[in-house]
């Protein structure tokens, strides 16, 4: 019988590692997926994404059963999909929302954060339609975050298209400012992520590893984008996908030779936990 010391875990990222370009799960990422869990591991999807579309996205895959998890706000909540519970949750302290909206709207950075249900933002913009459509998850523009606003925020986020430069000066500000509350880092050159102190897709890993009695040993990340680098240093095998972001490479193990468009994942599901 297979005890949790057994099992291998796999961490993957969504966009551009578990899914392809198209948004969509291949027939052979997931018949590896299916194959993993019947042997009794466990498959956790690991995604900056918040809970809400990270939930509604493992529903239409069909990820439910027994070893199906989610990492969602780039690891300040981890869901079991099994059981439907939170078993993991870190947020930043409101009163933060009030000075980085202000900050960001001086530097003309569109930024946003979430309450139960909504992305909340207090202004309507190409950005947010944008991410509402990439996301699935709907917004409201409100006129006061700080009154709007009545929970601790999982994250907040910082889009800009036209410079990455300018997000990174934002970045710089912000870390200097609040050193003990926050940290942030990219998810893409337009996506900037500012999440509680310490919060990141590898400190997830380590405590999942520990509450769940899986060694670190028994681990493998899969990514493409600089906010995976936490988690594919974390695991003991890091696999980044062919297709990933410059600088990403280094930071693995092990590099796929199939994109997220041709079967990825199963490539490193075959090679690391089969």
């Amino acid at each position: 019988m297979q005890t949790n010391r057994d099992k291998k875990i796999l961490f993957t990222d969504l966009d551009g590692t578990l899914l392809n370009d198209e948004k969509q799960i291949s027939a052979g990422n997931q018949a590896a997926i299916d194959e993993a869990l019947a042997k009794g591991h466990a498959i956790v999807i690991s995604t900056g994404r918040s809970l809400p579309s990270a939930l509604s996205l493992a529903e239409r895959l069909g990820f439910s059963g027994e070893g199906c998890y989610v990492i969602a706000w780039n690891g300040g909540e981890i869901y079991d999909l099994y059981r439907r519970k939170t078993i993991c949750s870190r947020t930043l302290p409101r009163a933060l929302a009030r000075p980085l909206f202000d900050m960001a709207a001086a530097r003309e950075i569109h930024i946003q954060t979430y309450d139960r249900t909504h992305v909340l933002s207090e202004h309507d913009n190409q950005m947010l339609r944008d991410y509402e459509h990439f996301t699935g998850h709907h917004y409201r523009v409100v006129a006061d975050i700080a009154r709007e606003l009545t929970v601790d925020p999982h994250k907040l986020l910082a889009i800009c298209y036209d410079s990455h430069e300018r997000l990174e000066t934002f970045r710089q500000e912000a870390l200097s400012l609040y050193p003990d509350l926050i940290s942030s880092f990219f998810s893409s050159d337009t996506y900037l992520e500012i999440v509680p102190k310490d919060v990141s897709k590898g400190s997830a890993i380590r405590w999942m590893c520990a509450h769940m009695e899986i060694p670190l040993e028994n681990s493998i990340a899969a990514g493409d984008a600089p906010n995976d680098i936490s988690m594919l240093e974390a695991a003991h095998i890091g696999a980044v996908m062919r297709n990933a972001l410059p600088g990403v490479a280094e930071h693995g193990d092990y590099v796929t030779q199939s994109d997220n468009n041709h079967d990825g994942l199963a490539e490193i599901i075959r090679r690391f936990m089969l």
